[in-house]
């Protein structure tokens, strides 16, 4: 049974508010791998963090989880569960909610997983930590969250190491322990990376079920636009530490605004292409930037690049803006599209 008492109906589960995340090494220059990160994830409710490697997913849903190190890092903003503030609570009150309110699917399941200990005992403590069942009851409740999760004879896995099972197996065994207790909120950090086609697909069916009838809050991190497409309600994409773009789901794969998402969604190979047509990957890497202070970290990559975008105004660096119903931009030179025809869609653009 899960601990945490709920916030007030209808408010979000998750608020994260001016998320920043800076790491310090003795004699050099510190890190600003998040940086004034905001965003709200409703019961119910799948968002999505999408971006290139490095761009601060990852550490964002770290410092939700209150699981960076103490030293070399300073984590500063607010992050609010059901209403209370994560941001230095004590150790035994994110203890208690880690596992049970709160759970999290970790990107490498080799290196999240004990090598020492079975998966039995892996599943089963968290059961027995957070729920008020036998050790029998546990090891029953081990099977069939195995088995709900695609994994062949479950019984018999219960009693092998990490490393007796594949990449994927392991990736389902995680999944697997962070359902165990029905979270409220659920980070899922790439989950289905090491999948092959069938099992991603049935994964994704299974995190949506589980949204549907829990009303689980899910934060979904990846760079599969794929995964983003077919699960997110809204998406926030990253770069350089900040959210660059927020869009409902089919506004942003119908008219993407911000040139980095129309370089990433161009970069996605296509069926209805002719053969032999190139690919449109987006130019240079994700090293290639400059700092928000001096203007638009994308600058050195975009085509719609001008002057200003290599410059201060009026003391914002390129702020993240409003930009019509439910949408939100921070770019200076966005894309444009003619107008849609009357009576069209972004939902019967993207269908």
């Amino acid at each position: 049974m899960n601990s945490f008492q709920g916030g007030p109906a209808g408010a979000p589960v998750l608020e994260v508010d001016d998320l920043a995340v800076t790491f310090t090494r003795r004699g050099e220059q510190s890190t600003r791998a998040v940086d004034g990160v905001s965003f709200a994830v409703a019961p119910g409710e799948t968002i999505g963090l999408v971006g290139e490697s490095g761009c601060g997913k990852s550490v964002t849903s770290l410092a939700v989880m209150g699981l960076l190190p103490r030293r070399g890092v300073e984590v500063t903003g607010s992050v609010r569960f059901n209403g209370q503030e994560l941001l230095g609570a004590r150790d035994g009150m994110l203890r208690r909610l880690r596992g049970a309110d709160m759970a999290m699917v970790f990107q490498d399941p080799l290196s999240s997983l004990n090598p020492t200990v079975r998966i039995g005992t892996q599943v089963t403590e968290v059961l027995l930590e957070h729920r008020e069942i036998s050790k029998k009851e546990a090891v029953e409740e081990a099977v069939s969250l195995l088995d709900r999760v695609g994994i062949p004879d479950p019984r018999r896995r219960l009693d092998e190491y990490p490393h007796q099972l594949s990449g994927g197996m392991r990736q389902r065994a995680l999944i697997a322990m962070s359902l165990a207790c029905s979270p409220r909120l659920l980070i899922a950090d790439e989950p289905t990376t090491a999948l092959d086609v069938t099992i991603q697909a049935q994964i994704l069916e299974l995190l949506r079920e589980l949204v549907v009838d829990t009303g689980t809050a899910l934060v979904m991190i990846t760079h599969d636009l794929g995964v983003v497409a077919g699960l997110c309600d809204r998406v926030h994409v990253m770069y350089a530490g900040k959210i660059i773009e927020t869009a409902d789901r089919y506004d942003l794969f119908a008219r993407p605004r911000q040139p980095y998402t129309g370089g990433l969604l161009a970069s996605v190979p296509r069926l209805d292409t002719g053969r032999g047509t190139p690919l449109t990957p987006i130019r240079g890497s994700a090293r290639d930037t400059i700092p928000w202070e001096q203007g638009c970290a994308f600058a050195p990559r975009c085509d719609n690049a001008q002057d200003d975008c290599l410059t201060e105004v009026s003391g914002a660096i390129v702020p993240l803006e409003y930009d019509g119903p439910g949408r939100e931009l921070r770019c200076r030179h966005p894309l444009t599209y003619p107008a849609a025809p009357a009576g069209a869609t972004a939902l019967g653009a993207v269908r």
